[in-house]
C-alpha cells in the first residue's frame, strides 16, 4: 500500500532514479567545466573561421557546403551550452532535483535537449552527404536549380524533424527520466511499451543517418577519383571538391566513432532485455560512458573546420 502510494505521488521522471543522490566528488565539476569550456571555445573559433571563409568564397557549391557547416557548428555550440550549463550547475551546487523541479519540467527539457542535439549532427551529416552527392554526380542540375535559401531550408528541416522527435516522449511515446549520477536526464532505454518504440526510433534514425552518409560519401569519392584521373580545364574546381569531401569524410568518421557505440548499445539492449521500469546499475553505467563518448563529437567536429579549411577561390 505504501509502495503504491509512493509510486502514485512520484513524478514520472523520478520513478526509476529518485533524488537525492550520493554526493559527487568536486573533480566532476572541474571535468564538466573544462569539457564544456573546451567545446564552446572550439565551436566559437570554428564559427569565426567559417564566417570568414564564407565571405571570401565565390563558389556556389562551397557556399552551400559552408551553410551546412555553419548549421552544424551552431547546433554543437548550443548543445554544449544548454546541457553543459545544467550538468555543471548540478556538480557545483548538488541541488535536489525534486525540490527544484517537482513537475519534471527541467528534466523533460534536458531530455529533449539531449535527443535534439544528439540527432541533429547525425542528420545534418546525412543532409551534407546528399548535397555533395548531387553536387558531384549532377553538378549542372545542382548549380542551376539549388539556391542558397534551399540549403538553409534543409538545415531548418533537420532541426524541425529532430525537434519533433524530441517532443515525442511528452506525447506518451517514450519517457524522460533522471539518470545516474543525477546530473542529467535522458529517455528511458527499455524493452517495454512506448519506451521500446522511442528507443528504436532514436537508435535506428541515428544509425540510418550514418549509413546514408557512408553510402553517399563512398559513391561521391569513387566519382571524384574517376573525374580526377582525367584531364581538363576544371581541375582546380575538382581540387576544391576533394577538399570538401575530405572534411565531410572526417565529420562522418568522427560521428560514427562517437555515436555508434551508444546507438548500437540501445538497439541491442531493448531487443535482448525484458525488464520492468526499474533501475539497472549496469545499464546506467554503460549509457553514461557512451553518452560521454557521443558528446566528444561536439568537441572534435569544430577542429575539422579549423584545421581543414577549404582554400579560398
Amino acid at each position: 500500500m505504501n509502495n503504491s502510494s509512493f509510486a502514485n505521488n512520484t513524478p514520472l521522471c523520478y520513478s526509476i532514479n529518485s533524488p537525492p543522490f550520493r554526493p559527487i566528488p568536486n573533480a566532476s565539476a572541474y571535468f564538466s567545466s573544462i569539457f564544456s569550456a573546451l567545446g564552446l571555445t572550439s565551436n566559437l573559433i570554428a564559427f569565426v573561421v567559417l564566417l570568414k571563409s564564407f565571405r571570401r568564397t565565390h563558389s556556389r557549391s562551397r557556399s552551400f557546403f559552408m551553410i551546412f557547416l555553419g548549421g552544424l557548428v551552431v547546433t554543437d555550440f548550443m548543445g554544449l551550452l544548454v546541457t553543459g550549463s545544467i550538468v555543471v550547475s548540478y556538480h557545483i551546487t548538488h541541488f535536489n532535483w525534486r525540490n527544484l523541479d517537482p513537475n519534471c519540467h527541467l528534466c523533460n527539457f534536458m531530455g529533449m535537449s539531449m535527443v535534439f542535439y544528439g540527432l541533429c549532427p547525425l542528420m545534418l551529416g546525412a543532409a551534407m552527404a546528399i548535397e555533395r552527392f548531387i553536387g558531384i554526380n549532377h553538378p549542372f542540375a545542382h548549380s542551376s536549380s539549388m539556391p542558397k535559401s534551399r540549403t538553409v531550408f534543409m538545415v531548418l528541416m533537420v532541426w524541425l524533424i529532430a525537434g519533433c522527435i524530441a517532443l515525442l516522449p511528452l506525447t506518451g511515446i517514450g519517457s524522460y527520466h533522471m539518470q545516474i549520477p543525477g546530473s542529467w536526464c535522458f529517455f528511458n532505454i527499455s524493452s517495454k511499451g512506448n519506451d521500446f518504440a522511442f528507443s528504436l526510433i532514436f537508435s535506428l534514425l541515428g544509425l540510418m543517418s550514418i549509413a546514408v552518409s557512408f553510402l553517399l560519401n563512398t559513391v561521391s569519392i569513387v566519382t571524384l577519383i574517376k573525374v580526377c584521373c582525367g584531364k581538363g580545364k576544371n581541375q582546380r574546381r575538382r581540387d576544391h571538391e576533394i577538399e570538401m569531401m575530405v572534411q565531410l569524410i572526417l565529420i562522418m568518421v568522427i560521428a560514427s566513432n562517437c555515436w555508434c557505440p551508444l546507438l548500437i548499445y540501445i538497439l541491442r539492449y531493448v531487443n535482448q532485455v525484458t525488464t520492468e521500469m526499474t533501475a539497472d546499475p549496469e545499464r546506467d553505467e554503460n549509457v553514461l560512458f557512451f553518452i560521454r563518448m557521443a558528446t566528444c563529437n561536439q568537441i572534435f567536429d569544430p577542429w575539422i573546420y579549423i584545421m581543414c579549411q577549404v582554400s579560398p577561390l
